[in-house]
This record gives structure tokens, C-alpha cells and sequence, in this order.
């Protein structure tokens, strides 16, 4: 639990390679998925295709029930890259640790607040986008003003605790998952047999278990982030 983290500078800028690394694998493996479900699609539907349909349904469904209609079209790619992403990140660090040392190459990306302080940035600057795309930037701004304008502060202050609220949860639960898994695994090797056999099926139990987690987060991530992003839509 006392592992660092590789990190090299780059013009002025520190990288964290554990992150850079554990996410480019989260990636690679759902472009590798997603790749392999989707190839040689036919009318008569192959079980592999059926599990790509019913992912793609699956997202799409999340994506209108918080922007119904046409206008959440736009979206369906967003959330269903994000989704396979946040869960694959999730699960990483179940079967895929690296570590040499002292120092930890590859767990799951999502278990560093960065990663997730990230991944909520970019769904409140798109929020932001559209909302200025559909409003422009006036009536935009006024829309912070509604539905009485002493709420001003209150609606900005939002903004903040949106951010926090939807990367903290993402982080604080797979870093806690990790956290157990590693404290289990000392555990197995503390008293020998003695501890190694009930240590060993508390990590399969948790194990399945933060998988559960895992994509139940990667659900309320995207559901929250079509919520936040459907809130810019819509005027009160």
C-alpha cells in the first residue's frame, strides 16, 4: 500500500506513467472489444453481436432517459465510449497489477483522483459547450439567474460540487476496492495455511464483488454526466 508512482517531466510538466499507462491499456482493450464484437455484422444477429447490441441499447437507453428525444442523438457515441471505458478502468486493477518493486505501472486508472478529476472536466466543459451552443453565451449566462436570481450563487456553486461529487465517487470507491484487495492479500500470507485458504476466498468474494462495483460506477458516472449535460439543455 506504500507504492509510488513512476513519474517523468516534460517541459515543465510532471506525468504520472502508472496513469498513462494503466489508461492507454483500459483503452487498447475496449477498442480489442469492441473490435471483436463488431466485426462481420449481419441481419441474423451472431451471440457476439448480440452483446454489442444489447451494450449499444444498453448506453443508449441511459443517454434518453435524461435527453429524450432527438437531441440526445448527439450523445450516444460520447456515452457509450465512456461507459466501456470507465468500466474496463475499473476492472483493471482486478487481474492487472504491475508492480517492481516499490513502484505500482499498472492498476486501475480510475483509482487516482486525477484520472477521475479529468474524466469529470471534460463531461462539465462539454455541458458547458452545448449549453453556450444552444443558448448563446447571454441568455446562457443568464440561465445561472433562474428561476429568481438570488439563487446566482447557489447555481455557481454547483458547478463545484458537480465536479467534486462526480469524480470523487468514481475514485473513492475503486481506490477503496484496491485498498481491501491488497489487505486481503497480506492477509493470505501473514500465518501460512492457516491464513492463506479463508484469505484466499475473501479475495475471490470481494473480487467478484468490486466487479459489481465497478460497473455500477461506470452506470452512474455517464448516467450523472448525461444528467449534468441535459440540465444545460433545458431552460427552467
Amino acid at each position: 500500500m506504500n507504492e509510488k508512482s513512476p513519474v517523468v517531466s516534460f517541459m515543465g510538466l510532471n506525468f504520472d506513467l502508472s496513469n498513462d499507462i494503466s489508461g492507454i491499456i483500459a483503452a487498447l482493450m475496449v477498442l480489442a472489444f469492441v473490435f471483436y464484437l463488431s466485426r462481420r455484422p449481419s441481419l441474423r444477429p451472431s451471440k457476439k453481436q448480440n452483446v454489442i447490441e444489447w451494450a449499444i441499447d444498453f448506453v443508449n437507453g441511459i443517454v434518453k432517459s435524461a435527453i429524450p428525444g432527438e437531441e440526445g442523438r448527439k450523445f450516444y457515441g460520447l456515452a457509450f465510449v465512456m461507459f466501456l471505458f470507465i468500466f474496463m478502468a475499473n476492472q483493471l486493477g482486478l487481474f492487472l497489477q504491475v508492480t517492481v518493486g516499490n513502484t505500482n505501472w499498472v492498476k486501475s486508472p480510475t483509482s487516482n483522483p486525477i484520472v477521475t478529476m479529468s474524466l469529470a472536466a471534460i463531461v462539465l466543459l462539454l455541458s458547458h459547450y452545448y449549453g453556450v451552443k444552444k443558448w448563446g453565451f447571454g441568455q446562457y449566462l443568464k440561465n445561472y439567474a433562474r428561476p429568481v436570481a438570488f439563487l446566482t450563487p447557489i447555481n455557481i456553486l454547483e458547478e463545484f460540487t458537480n465536479f467534486l461529487t462526480l469524480s470523487l465517487r468514481l475514485y473513492g470507491n475503486i481506490y477503496a476496492g484496491e485498498i481491501l484487495l491488497k489487505l486481503l492479500a497480506q492477509f493470505m500470507h501473514s500465518f501460512g495455511v492457516v491464513s492463506f485458504i479463508p484469505g484466499a476466498l475473501l479475495e475471490m468474494v470481494w473480487q467478484a464483488f468490486s466487479v459489481f462495483i465497478g460497473s455500477i460506477q461506470a452506470y452512474i458516472f455517464v448516467t450523472l454526466a448525461m444528467v449534468y449535460i441535459s440540465g444545460k439543455l433545458e431552460q427552467e
